[in-house]
């Protein structure tokens, strides 16, 4: 069976995800966060979603941006304009 890179455990419902190129083999999404999602740069939390990047710098949220003097992301828009 195939065992996770990351904790090793062999499982038969172990998965594969390629990244550049790259297979690896993880026996859950949480293996595979832990081992390929990118960190945000304030605090240090794994970025499972979207996430902001500005310059090669990750961060988790327009706060985590701003407290290292990134400045311009929001987190939401708080009002839409129509148009037309």
């Amino acid at each position: 069976m195939p065992r996770c890179e990351v904790c090793g455990n062999d499982y038969d419902k172990a998965f594969e995800l390629r990244r550049n190129g790259v297979v690896h083999v993880f026996d859950c999404f949480e293996c595979a966060i832990h081992a390929l999602a990118p960190t945000c740069q304030h605090c240090g939390c794994r970025v499972i979603g979207h996430g902001l990047e500005i310059s090669g710098r990750t961060f988790c949220c327009a706060h985590c941006a701003e407290g290292e003097g990134v400045h311009g992301f929001t987190d939401r828009i708080v009002e839409v304009v129509a148009h037309g």
